[in-house]
């Protein structure tokens, strides 16, 4: 069987499966979620077997401490996965729920009811545990699903959706409502995204270039965000401490996130003692400073930042910062350079807090708050399959009901149209 036709019946069974449950009760679904969670606890000496193959890989590959360290599953991160399917089985439901339904003239009702989307289409890289997030999460909201991880956890990502699939099946549900890509062949992923015929959505999961590679090549609708150029601006009249903290936890909690703040613009203003202890604890913490020329003539150690360097995402412990004259300014640099990802605003005064979030058109506008809270967990969405800086269907964090669609749905009692 060539990879053209592994794909297409993988799809085909997907298609299946997903017309099955679309009938499946939220009890159902629950019960097999329970299963996979109780399959995974009891599953540890196989999946670190397998993963060992995977980790043995990566080190004779070359893989960095930080790849092999996400790519590591142990006692610990198996339980996290259980517990993680626990909390999506606890989630509501939104699969059949009706919203905004009125009553026409003549008498019949019309409202839209949640649906699941079909078959979902996953590609992604590195984690192993987003092989069991994913599959649950679709599962939750009816949708059947094929994930294609990274070629270098093929051995822990086909054990985990085994493990899913066998737990699934246990509980009477279809086997095929989760399936694994079972090659490493860059084929697959082309022939994956074609297949418009049986998969409704894809969603990517990984850097700039695989993404940008889905988007070139796909015939299917894509969910992605490409970007996370995400800034803070300090307002004149910002709480210096209010700031401080924020702008270091934005950059220092995990500068390797799409959420991680990437630049921080601060208001003329705020350029003096403020910009000073702010850039002093970055310099405390190994945080590399690319500045404009205020900034470097507030510090002279700062390194002056490059055109490229405004819109580029470091995901490391590099920061631009820029001083701007006013709001607007900041603004314009936002609309400039950002990625339509997450963009904040410290300040004191309401009506620049209030322009900011009608004006700034991102995901996520916040006020006050640190830009690392743009987490579906965070904002009790119970999970997400990912962050979509898209504008159609689904913007921000993808939890159960971005993983849903609407349909029209009319009740009559014999009505007909004149």
């Amino acid at each position: 069987m060539n990879i053209q036709e592994l794909m297409s019946n993988m799809g085909k069974q997907a298609r299946a499966a997903a017309r099955l449950l679309s009938g499946v009760t939220p009890g159902q679904k629950n019960e097999a979620l329970a299963s996979v969670a109780a399959k995974l606890r009891g599953s540890a000496e196989r999946l670190t077997t397998e993963n060992e193959k995977d980790l043995a890989a990566g080190k004779k590959a070359g893989l960095t401490s930080a790849m092999l360290d996400r790519l590591t599953l142990n006692e610990k991160r198996i339980e996290e996965m259980a517990l993680a399917v626990e909390e999506i089985a606890a989630l509501p439901d939104p699969v059949g729920e009706v919203t905004g339904i009125w009553t026409r003239p003549s008498g019949f009702k019309v409202g839209r009811m949640r649906a699941p989307i079909g078959v979902i289409g996953i590609i992604y890289e590195s984690r192993p545990n987003v092989t069991i997030d994913a599959a649950a999460l679709c599962l939750k909201s009816g949708n059947a699903c094929i994930l294609r991880g990274g070629s270098e956890a093929i051995h822990s990502n086909q054990v985990l959706a085994e493990i899913f699939r066998e737990a699934v099946s246990s509980a009477g549900l279809p086997a095929q409502a989760a399936q694994a890509v079972p090659t490493t062949d860059r084929e697959a992923v082309r022939a994956l995204l074609t297949l418009d015929d049986h998969v409704d959505l894809i969603i990517p999961r990984g850097g700039k270039g695989l993404i940008r590679m889905i988007m070139e090549n796909s015939t299917i609708p894509v969910i992605k965000h490409l970007d996370g150029i995400c800034h803070t601006y300090v307002d004149s009249g910002a709480d210096e401490k209010m700031a401080l903290d924020i702008c270091i936890n934005a950059k220092l909690n995990r500068p390797g996130t799409c959420n991680a703040m990437e630049t921080m613009l601060v208001h003329r203003d705020m350029a003096g003692s403020f910009l000073k202890k702010v850039l002093a604890k970055f310099r405390e913490e190994g945080v590399e400073i690319r500045g404009c020329p205020l900034t470097k003539k507030a510090e002279p150690w700062v390194r002056e930042a490059a055109d490229e360097d405004w819109a580029t995402e470091y995901l490391d412990r590099i920061l631009n910062v820029r001083v701007v004259a006013d709001m607007d300014e900041a603004m314009d640099h936002i609309a400039r350079f950002g990625s339509a990802h997450t963009d904040v605003i410290v300040t004191m005064n309401y009506a620049n807090a209030q322009r900011f979030t009608k004006e700034v058109d991102s995901a996520a506008v916040m006020v006050n708050a640190s830009s690392r809270l743009h987490d579906g967990f965070v904002f009790g969405l119970g999970a997400e399959i990912g962050i979509s800086t898209d504008k159609l269907h689904a913007r921000g964090p993808m939890g159960l009901v971005e993983l849903t669609t609407e349909k029209w749905v009319v009740l009559g009692e014999g009505h007909l149209r004149d």
